[in-house]
């Protein structure tokens, strides 16, 4: 049997301010879990979440507290079309702070990006499906940090996030 693969760019949406994380599951219970998550991570994150349940009626699985986000989650979920892949938009918090909940659900297999870079998806499909094969996240390097570009990189974690002290 000699089967063709087909493949896609695709260009994942991120409203202003928002943050962005694709991985991929394997249980119809991810959405409930991703949220439970997320909603006790902080009392102010907003998030969108979208799931491309993978077998059965085939349905894109969505909950959140933010409309606009779980919106735009949906239809990032519709361009990537892969099974249990999921998407997460994230606004009022960073990757950084709820990764490691994430990786944590029980249902999560992998992580594909955590990013507010413009992020792309290379997506595959076959006769059977779709799947993501690997992730563009930003632009490529231009260079290697020299000492102003190293004070600019400590200041902003020290003095504009207030990562470290």
């Amino acid at each position: 049997m000699s089967e063709q693969i087909r493949w896609e760019i695709v260009d994942m949406e991120m409203p202003e301010e928002c943050n962005i994380i694709v991985g991929h599951s394997h249980f119809i219970k991810t959405v409930e879990d991703l949220y439970e998550a997320l909603v006790t991570a902080s009392p102010v994150l907003e998030f969108g979440i979208a799931f491309c349940e993978a077998s059965g009626p085939c349905l894109i699985r969505y909950d959140g507290n933010a409309k606009d986000l779980i919106d735009a989650a949906v239809r990032n979920a519709q361009k990537i079309s892969a099974g249990h892949t999921f998407v997460i938009l994230l606004r009022k918090g960073y990757p950084i702070n709820v990764l490691n909940r994430i990786k944590a659900v029980q249902e999560v297999c992998s992580i594909y990006a955590a990013t507010a870079n413009p992020l792309q998806l290379l997506v595959f499909e076959t006769d059977m499906g779709r799947g993501v094969a690997g992730v563009v996240d930003g632009y490529a390097s231009k260079g290697v940090e020299e000492e102003s570009h190293i004070a600019e990189r400590k200041s902003l974690l020290r003095d504009i996030i207030g990562y470290k002290r």
